[in-house]
C-alpha cells in the first residue's frame, strides 16, 4: 500500500508552448504537501550543450566543448504532455524514486519524510510554493486525476 504522502491529488504543469523543452511541475499530495520538479526533453538538453559550446568558444584558454550541467534534478521525458508527465510521476512513486527527484515545497511538521528531505537540502517553503503557483508559472492544471 502506498503511504498517503505519495498519492497525488493535483498536478500543475507549466504550459509547454512557453517552456521550449523544459517545464516546472508541481504536485499536491493527498496529505496537502506540495512537491516540485523540472521536466525536460532531449532537444532541450541538446540546446543546453550547444550553449555550453558557444560560451566555451568565447572564453580565452578554454577548449570549445559541447556540455550541459544540471544543478538540480531533472526528469527526462520524450514529450512534455500532461499525460506523459502524470504517468512518469506515477512510475517514480511506484519505483520509490519520487523523493529523490522532487523538492518538497511545504512545511509538514510531524511528517515522517520531512527529516530525510531536510538532510538532503531538498525543501523549500510554503511561501515559495505559493509564489511559484500564483506568480511565476503559466500553468495548466491537469484535468485527469493522478492516482498511483
Amino acid at each position: 500500500m502506498i503511504p498517503e504522502l505519495f498519492i497525488p491529488k493535483r498536478v500543475w504543469v507549466e504550459k509547454a508552448e512557453q517552456s521550449e523543452g523544459a517545464c516546472d511541475v508541481i504536485v499536491q499530495m493527498e496529505n496537502g504537501a506540495y512537491y516540485s520538479a523540472v521536466f525536460v526533453t532531449l532537444p532541450f538538453l541538446a540546446r543546453q550543450m550547444d550553449i555550453g559550446y558557444e560560451v566555451s568558444k568565447q572564453l580565452p584558454d578554454t577548449p570549445p566543448v559541447r556540455y550541459a550541467t544540471l544543478e538540480t534534478p531533472h526528469v527526462l521525458v520524450d514529450r512534455l504532455s500532461p499525460d506523459v508527465i502524470e504517468d512518469t510521476i506515477d512510475n517514480l512513486i511506484m519505483l520509490d524514486t519520487f523523493e529523490s527527484l522532487f523538492t518538497q515545497l511545504t512545511d509538514d511538521e510531524g511528517n515522517e519524510y520531512v527529516s530525510r528531505l531536510e538532510r538532503r537540502g531538498k525543501r523549500a517553503t510554503a511561501e515559495v510554493a505559493a509564489v511559484v503557483l500564483n506568480e511565476v508559472l503559466h500553468i495548466e492544471e491537469s484535468t485527469s486525476t493522478t492516482v498511483a
